[in-house]
């Protein structure tokens, strides 16, 4: 019961971190705040690891992998920045979290040959005609708002999501999330060298709230979390608690920015979402 309560908490961190996202792009560029979020993620990581007491194993394999992934991470969180700029942020809430897992089914089919029952092509159809409705694709409006960016945004969390299940068999979970943070914080120091780092000291305090949720509670503790609990459940069963996530997003949304969503982003974030369950259903008992 507690791990599920955990589960539950780590879902509604996540969703949160939508809204948070909007508030540090408000007034602070893409670049500076992807630095520092990625350092306050970093250092709030090793408390982590030295509570843990496992030693991390190094290879060229681990760190090519993880060097892979933080520049994805990066591109990731370009993406989803310049989304909520332009967009909602329970938008974005909603649009990854249910299309990214469907696009990482289908770039499994393609890339590594991945097995697909039929009630799961059910539920990848489904999913993919929730995501229409959500874009609005039959009004071309995609280039409009923030709809593109998080459309990319979950293709690309879709590619880094097959990588990372490819570094489980060299890295615990865990150590994989704190090399990526090791790996791609110089990385946008390098790319942040001409930019004015300090900019965020002249910020308020709800950026610094927005700032310290995203990095620390957003990031690490939820994470944290819900690679705990996928050892306890298994990660298939862990897996289906995404489905918390959208909904918390556009609560989150609604109370801290009062965004409300459109009627099209309600009714495919609900279709995605039974898409979702078709998809995960049969891998709950293959995963676990």
């Amino acid at each position: 019961m507690h791990v599920i309560l955990l589960m539950i908490l780590a879902m509604i961190l996540w969703g949160i971190g939508w809204p948070a996202l909007k508030i540090v792009t408000a007034t602070v560029p893409a670049d500076v705040v992807t630095f520092w979020r990625f350092l306050i993620m970093l250092i709030a990581f090793i408390p982590i690891l030295i509570g843990l007491n496992k030693p991390i194993h190094f290879s060229k394999k681990v760190l090519l992998i993880t060097f892979f992934s933080a520049l994805l991470n990066i591109a990731f969180m370009f993406l989803s920045f310049w989304g909520v700029k332009v967009g909602s942020a329970g938008a974005g809430g909603v649009i990854i979290t249910t299309i990214s897992p469907i696009l990482t089914m289908i770039l499994a089919i393609f890339i590594f040959n991945a097995k697909v029952k039929k009630k799961q092509w059910i539920g990848l159809a489904i999913g993919l005609f929730g995501g229409v409705v959500m874009l609005e694709l039959w009004s071309f409006n995609l280039l409009q708002g923030g709809d593109l960016y998080f459309l990319l945004s979950a293709l690309v969390w879709a590619i880094l999501t097959l990588v990372s299940q490819k570094s489980h068999a060299h890295l615990e979970p865990i150590h994989y999330s704190f090399l990526l943070a090791v790996m791609a914080t110089p990385l946008m120091f390098a790319l942040t060298y001409d930019s004015d780092l300090s900019v965020v000291f002249t910020q308020g305090v709800d950026f610094w709230i927005a700032l310290l949720y995203l990095g620390i509670f957003g990031q690490t503790i939820a994470s944290t979390i819900y690679f705990f609990a996928s050892g306890r459940l298994g990660s298939g069963v862990a897996s289906s608690y995404m489905f918390l996530v959208p909904l918390s997003a556009l609560i989150a949304s609604y109370i801290l920015l009062e965004e409300l969503p459109s009627q099209y982003l309600l009714i495919g974030g609900i279709i995605s979402t039974l898409g979702l369950y078709f998809v995960h259903e049969k891998r709950k008992n293959q995963l676990k």
